[in-house]
């Protein structure tokens, strides 16, 4: 199903079918080198379960990234609910295939997921974190409105980087402010 669209892109739901493009993006150790470790076929078939999940819990999940002038599945992007510096937050996540990097991709779909969420939800933030080396993470964020407001240290992930949007941002944003 179709979720939005933008000028290049579509964002629609997982299907069981993306699961062969999901592994070669999830499994690739530079496109996942801010993670613990790149994700084998068990993990990949969690994470797009985690988000049909997603879809029936929150009515939100990542969603496929497309791109709409041939159908390439360029990775994801969407809205999921994340355990941020010890708080459920809603979070801004998006992982590309790093052979489409740098063509601002990522910061389309996440300022698209962004409008979503603020037209969508009642959520008066959103939210993105990473790994505090991920400059190019943190670079999509603040594409997509979103400014830094603090750091810590996971156990699991080590130094992490925190970004927020507020609704009232956002209206401003919108309005050209």
């Amino acid at each position: 199903m179709i979720v939005m669209e933008t000028a290049r892109l579509i964002l629609r739901e997982y299907e069981q079918g993306d699961f062969d493009a999901l592994y070669a993006i999830l499994s690739d150790p530079e496109t996942m080198r801010h993670y613990p470790k790149p994700y084998d076929a068990a993990g990949t078939q969690r994470w797009l379960d985690w988000n049909f999940d997603n879809y029936r819990t929150h009515g939100f999940g990542l969603w496929a990234l497309v791109r709409r002038e041939d159908g390439r599945f360029l990775g994801d992007c969407g809205l999921t609910m994340q355990r941020i510096d010890g708080e459920e937050r809603p979070e801004i996540g998006y992982h590309v295939d790093r052979h489409f990097w740098r063509q601002g991709y990522a910061g389309e779909a996440a300022r698209a997921v962004r409008d979503w969420g603020f037209t969508r939800t009642a959520f008066d933030s959103l939210y993105s974190y990473m790994h505090a080396d991920n400059e190019a993470s943190c670079a999509t964020a603040r594409a997509a409105g979103l400014r830094l407001i603090g750091a810590y240290d996971d156990e699991r992930w080590g130094p992490m980087k925190v970004l927020r949007i507020t609704r009232a941002e956002w209206v401003q944003l919108k309005e050209g402010h």
